[in-house]
């Protein structure tokens, strides 16, 4: 894989995680700055400031209505923010509950996870208890939506139903995405990557040591890539379970989000920087 940097924002501004957008661009969100930037494949980029300097904006994802949504975390709201720049907001039930983690679920409605609240809610309407400090979320193959519990290290289940079960999942497990047959997660705490089949059989692979993976997305061929924020390294696990690290170029550390194109895959930087990743 090749690999370039787009340079978005200062070091100080903290690109942490991106997704492609409807409109063929790639968003992401400055944490630090308290911004979201819109990046064409080019590397052109606009800014477009929150309200709040502090709202911490968090992971960001495609709308079920066409929008950019983004979770909030120092404020305790999502944020919208159309393909035209337009923003707005969504209040949730507590004013800290520090949302996170961004899926459309099953149902076509935007889900999320609320860490501080421990639990996992639903924009339309819905809120379920769940153990400790729920990360990222995402939909399963099985039509139920998956979680992390960061804190209490568990992999948790909400039916269409409004079930909730969790089970073991490692150490301090984070960043999760799924595949047609499998959910697929990273335990930051113990540097490996897991894969859960619906049938209950799970596999671990286990990553260099220091390696701290953070966010994971699926390959589209029934694997994963990974980032290694410890190791700033991009990391692939193939369905089989074997494992191959690609280096980020020296100006680019500590990768977080992670987002794959057709023929790319996007490494948001907290040094200021997107990498791509050609195939």
């Amino acid at each position: 894989m090749n690999v370039e940097l787009l340079d978005v924002a200062g070091d100080d501004a903290g690109p942490y995680a991106v997704c492609a957008g409807p409109d063929g661009n790639l968003w992401v969100t400055l944490v630090h700055a308290g911004a979201v930037a819109r990046v064409t494949p080019g590397g052109e980029v606009t800014r477009h400031a929150l309200d709040d300097p502090a709202a911490r904006p968090t992971i960001i994802v495609p709308g079920p209505d066409g929008a950019l949504w983004f979770s909030r975390f120092g404020d305790g709201r999502l944020g919208r923010v159309t393909v035209d720049g337009d923003m707005g907001t969504h209040e949730l039930p507590w004013p800290d509950g520090g949302p996170f983690g961004l899926a459309t679920g099953p149902d076509g409605a935007l889900w999320y996870t609320a860490a501080n609240a421990d639990a996992v809610g639903r924009v339309g309407g819905g809120v379920w208890a769940t153990p400790g400090f729920p990360s990222t979320i995402v939909t399963g193959p099985d039509g139920a939506v998956w979680f992390t519990c960061n804190r209490s290290g568990e992999l948790g289940r909400l039916t269409a139903d409004g079930e909730v079960t969790v089970e073991p999942a490692g150490d301090a497990p984070v960043g999760i995405a799924a595949d047609a047959d499998a959910v697929w997660w990273v335990d930051i705490a113990a540097d490996r990557v897991r894969r859960r089949a619906m049938d209950g059989t799970v596999r671990t692979v286990a990553l260099p040591a220091g390696a701290r993976p953070h966010a994971i997305a699926a390959d589209g061929a029934g694997g994963c890539f990974v980032t290694e924020w410890g190791a700033h390294r991009l990391g692939h696990v193939t369905r089989d379970g074997a494992y191959t690290g690609r280096d980020l170029p020296a100006a680019a550390r500590e990768p977080h989000g992670l987002a794959v194109t057709a023929g790319a895959v996007w490494v948001a930087c907290e040094t200021g920087q997107l990498a791509r990743f050609t195939r």
